[in-house]
Parts: C-alpha cells; structure tokens; sequence
C-alpha cells in the first residue's frame, strides 16, 4: 500500500479511504502480504485526472460503478460476426478529451446501457469510431451528449425496424437458385435509407426563405 500511494502521488490515507469507498479494488492476498498491481496504479490515475477536470468523488465512484456495469466487452461488440464498423478501445482519460465536460456518470451509464461503450480491464471499448467521431463532432457543435445518446436510443428504434423490414424483403424475394450474394445487397439496403434520409433532412432543416 505504501508503494502504491508513493507511485501514485497520494497519501496512504487517501489510499485507505478510496479503498474504502469502492473507487479501487480490493488487493490480492498472501498471508499477511496484500499485493497492488498496475491496474491499481492505472485506476488512481484515472481518478486524480478526473479530479483534476472538476469531477467530485461522489461523481467519479458513480463513474465506477457504471464501468463496473459494463457488459462483455465481445457480447457488446459481437465479436466473430460481421460488421462494418471499427471498435475504438479508450482509455477514460481519452474518452473524457472527446467530450470534454461531457461524460458524466449518467451519460456513461447511458452509454453502457445503449452498448455504445463496454469495459475491459482499465479500458474503454467503444463500438464504433464513425458513431465516436460523428457524436464528437456535435457534442463541439454545442449539442449536449445526453440529448445525443437520447436520440440515438430512438434512432435505434427505427433503424431495427428498417433492418427487419429489407431482411424480411430480401429473405422473401431472393432464393438459392438465384444466386445472390448477401454482401451485395446489404450495401444496396443501405443506399436507399442513406437517400430517403437525406431527402427527409432536406424537408425538415429547409429555411423559410426557401
């Protein structure tokens, strides 16, 4: 415990109080030997930088908790079936620079529920950098990143439908005898949602000048 909070820059009563409040686990034990690793270290790290950024320890043991909810980081991302989009691996400090101010225990927890984010170890995998880099970008536009994780838990809902709605074509519309090749008419699903999209947008954020 003594090298750990010297490594770390703390007291060993800030250590012990820590412990106490669940922000670190528990060390492993041999004997009378309790025995920190680089895990410990790398966790209070994690809390001092998020000190640091104005977070409250009440704040930051909520954000524990949330990264102890975090599903399978595989049964988030489905590892072994296909997908086109490239998971992220974050660690908090990083994720906290995307979003600066942004990640609060609430938007994490919302985030882990929606499967946006999962946890493996001390890191943070996100499940797609296009949806990391495009929530970014709005979150610097000055929409708030609650209002954007609420948007994508609806956009959710009709994007399922969307999908259960062109497999359902395909299945019904395609056979074996025809020979199609799935991969080609996933893109092609794509293009017409991609379109009436943007078609839809161009209605909606119309001016009134126009």
């Amino acid at each position: 415990m003594e090298e750990l909070a010297r490594e770390a820059g703390i007291t060993v009563r800030t250590l012990r109080f820590y412990r106490e409040r669940g922000l670190i686990q528990l060390p492993r034990r041999e004997g009378r030997i309790a025995w920190y690793g680089d895990h410990h270290l790398a966790k209070l790290r994690t809390i001092a930088a998020l000190l640091e950024r104005g977070h409250t320890l009440n704040g930051i043991a909520d954000l524990a908790a949330a990264f102890d909810s975090g599903r399978d980081v595989s049964e988030v991302l489905g590892l072994g079936e296909p997908t086109e989009e490239t998971p992220v691996r974050l660690s908090p400090e990083e994720l906290a620079d995307y979003f600066e101010g942004e990640v609060t225990a609430e938007n994490l927890a919302a985030a882990l529920d929606l499967g946006y984010l999962a946890t493996d170890g001390e890191e943070l995998v996100h499940i797609s950098r296009r949806l990391l880099e495009v929530s970014a970008a709005l979150v610097r536009e000055g929409v708030p990143l609650a209002a954007i994780l609420e948007a994508g838990r609806r956009v959710r809902v009709h994007t399922e439908a969307l999908a259960e709605l062109f497999a359902t074509t395909l299945r019904t519309h395609t056979t074996t005898d025809t020979a199609t090749d799935p991969a080609k008419l996933r893109p092609l699903a794509q293009s017409v949602v991609e379109a009436e999209l943007s078609m839809a947008l161009d209605r909606h954020l119309r001016t009134p000048q126009d």
